[in-house]
């Protein structure tokens, strides 16, 4: 069983000036509501722990194995909730540059394992989380990218 939430915003920044927000995870503190905190290095095959406070669900932590890191364009991880195949999930976060030097984000994650049906009621807190943390990386972002 598998099931995915997928999420959408443009940035008024490339591609590059998101990426350097994304994986700024020392920085998660001071403007992410949904990921609190993450530890560890955006490195293909490193380890983070990351700590996600979901609107109105319970906080949580993980420890998953980053899958790809390219700059300006791909974080992805896996993360996985006991042994086997019971519950897993593939995060994601693509950065595709617009025509107007603008970034979208596809932030998402796909669910998967024999448990997925029995947390489906969590995962529309963790839909919302996903907006937030998109809303806030935006004002982040074009913030720091704003004439001063």
């Amino acid at each position: 069983m598998s099931t995915t939430i997928s999420t959408t915003i443009d940035i008024a920044a490339s591609p590059q000036a998101v990426w350097e927000v994304l994986t700024d995870f020392a920085a998660y503190p001071d403007w992410n509501p949904f990921m609190r905190r993450i530890e560890g290095v955006p490195r293909v095959g490193s380890k983070l722990v990351v700590h996600l406070s979901p609107p109105g669900g319970r906080g949580m932590t993980f420890k998953p194995t980053v899958l790809a890191a390219n700059p300006g364009q791909e974080l992805r991880w896996l993360g996985k909730l006991g042994v086997g195949e019971l519950f897993d999930g593939e995060h994601s976060f693509v950065l595709t540059a617009n025509a107007d030097g603008t970034t979208h984000l596809v932030h998402g994650e796909r669910f998967s394992g024999l448990l997925v049906a029995l947390f489906k009621g969590t995962l529309k807190n963790t839909h919302a989380g996903f907006g937030a943390f998109n809303d806030a990386l935006k004002q982040r972002v074009e913030s720091a990218n704003s004439p001063r």
